[in-house]
């Protein structure tokens, strides 16, 4: 009842885009990991994998862009909810390529890239209106509870799903279920479009969102989006490329996702409701740490048992990072939108071309040494390599929140001696 009352305390909107966010949850794992593994399937080519990656992380900075536009005349959750319709579209448009040649990966990578763009530019925006930073850790640990539980229940289940259908004979061919899926995840979407539309939001009016010229803070920001956007595209791919490699089938793949992060969920929850501001730091830190190690443990051994090993690491430091990163990203656009007077959209379409620009990177480098070396050289060095510059990336983390903190007394004590 306590944990019903602290939903229920929330702002209106606030609880409306939490309950948007449990249902897309629903949606996030199939995007994540079983369009990979359908790649993998009908083409047996990391490459196209990442090379699809890369096409979806191209078309996110083109939508960012585009949105800013937009949302001078329409609201943002109704830009949100097409995002997550255009997202369940895209996924049909690929299952019904004839064949899985580059164009067609391109295509399709572009336009689920559209749907993220809009998913994400406004899920942020949206963020940012509704919380404070007095409760951006109970938010976020809420919403990594929800996307932590449906990684336990959604990959066990579609994964034994693709696999029965085929050898119970359910369908004519495995396609055929990856179609009955996406058509699962379509009606979500729309469900899910109909209660943030809900919600009471504003048009930005006609705000300037486009900057050359950074707060040197915020450069030092747009350099830790970049080492998380190095790794994150490793985050999204390397599960599905990994278990088709080296463990089996779908049904493997879900089963692995699903372990440990039931026991995760519930500590990301109680994580965010009890930890402070001033423990994101250490939270970052320890995130990072099992990121490297559970890479450098995979491209040691390199065997199921590491991949194992990697997985469950990663199921718990995926939520963690989430949960300090995005309050520290808030907390910087809180403190220099009072200070520069500029649109909070303005650094959200600035962070997403420091995501895109480490996405570009860490991708690229697997894809060059797929072709130029092979495809377990690529996945043997290029995950060490960006995890250890993610987990560097805590210098510059500390030196942020210690100049947000530095700001603040001083703020503080200019209003005490202004009351004396």
């Amino acid at each position: 009842m306590n944990e019903i009352r602290l939903f229920m305390s929330q702002p209106r909107n606030t609880r409306i885009l939490l309950l948007t966010t449990l249902l897309y949850s629903f949606v996030l794992p199939v995007i994540d990991i079983f369009v990979a593994a359908y790649i993998m399937r009908n083409s047996s080519d990391v490459g196209r994998v990442v090379a699809y990656q890369l096409m979806v992380y191209s078309g996110i900075p083109v939508t960012f862009l585009i949105n800013g536009f937009l949302l001078k005349v329409v609201k943002p959750n109704i830009l949100y909810a097409f995002g997550m319709l255009l997202s369940g579209i895209s996924m049909l448009v690929m299952t019904s390529l004839p064949t899985l040649d580059f164009l067609g990966i391109a295509v399709a990578g572009f336009i689920m890239g559209l749907s993220f763009g809009f998913f994400w530019a406004n899920r942020d925006f949206l963020v940012l209106i509704c919380t404070t930073d007095s409760n951006r850790n109970y938010y976020y640990g809420l919403e990594t509870f929800f996307n932590t539980v449906t990684l336990v229940i959604v990959p066990v289940c579609i994964g034994w799903f693709i696999e029965k259908s085929e050898s119970l004979r359910w369908v004519d061919s495995v396609n055929e279920a990856y179609h009955y899926v996406i058509y699962c995840v379509i009606a979500i979407t729309v469900i899910a479009s109909f209660i943030i539309n809900r919600g009471a939001y504003q048009v930005t009016g006609n705000s300037r969102f486009v900057y050359f010229r950074n707060d040197p803070l915020w450069n030092r920001m747009l350099v830790v989006a970049a080492c998380k956007g190095m790794v994150q595209g490793f985050i999204v791919t390397a599960p599905a490329m990994l278990i088709m490699k080296f463990v089996g089938e779908e049904g493997a793949l879900g089963t692995m996702q699903s372990i440990s992060a039931l026991v995760t969920a519930i500590l990301m929850y109680f994580m965010g409701k009890l930890t402070k501001p001033s423990d994101r730091t250490k939270i970052y830190f320890v995130s990072t740490l099992l990121f490297f190690a559970g890479s450098m443990i995979d491209s040691v051994f390199m065997n199921a048992t590491a991949v194992i090993i990697f997985l469950l690491m990663m199921i718990v430091a995926r939520p963690m990072f989430d949960l300090a990163y995005f309050p520290i990203q808030m907390q910087v656009i809180d403190y220099l939108k009072a200070k520069e007077n500029r649109s909070g959209y303005s650094y959200i379409f600035s962070h997403e071309c420091g995501l895109y620009g480490g996405r570009l990177f860490g991708c690229g480098l697997f894809i060059v040494i797929t072709y130029t070396i092979s495809e377990t050289a690529a996945l043997i060095y290029t995950l060490p390599i960006v995890t250890f510059i993610q987990m560097m990336s805590l210098i510059m983390v500390r030196r942020i929140t210690g100049k947000i903190a530095s700001e603040d007394v001083i703020q503080n004590n200019t209003i005490t001696n202004e009351a004396v």
